[in-house]
């Protein structure tokens, strides 16, 4: 289980932060090299989740989807300085248990 949740923690930084990278080449005239750095880790993003041991891939895509909600509120918090509100953590909060849920729940 451990393993699991480090693998969804770093496929979603790195969904996160390349995408940040291309963002600030695009939106914030930054350097080519943004979105060159970004478009890569881009693609290590899909490569990570290949490595959970969970068998179906919608699943785990589902699953990834709540974890990608709660690092993106984090993000925007510690990076962009825009504090959350009561909702957004409800809502990650919700994602959470959706996630336990779909990954942990008892299956015959």
């Amino acid at each position: 289980m451990f393993l699991s949740i480090v693998l969804f923690v770093i496929a979603g930084l790195a969904e996160i932060g390349g995408g940040y990278l291309v963002w600030l080449w695009l939106r914030e005239s930054k350097s080519y090299w943004y979105g060159i750095v970004g478009s890569l880790i881009l693609i290590a993003y899909g490569v990570i989740p290949t490595l959970q041991n969970f068998p179906s891939f919608g699943r785990v895509y589902a699953a990834y989807g709540g974890i990608f909600v709660v690092l993106a509120v984090l993000w925007g918090w510690l990076v962009d300085k825009k504090a959350p509100d009561m909702y957004d953590w409800i809502g990650a909060f919700v994602c959470i248990v959706g996630v336990s849920i779909m990954l942990w729940a008892p299956r015959s």
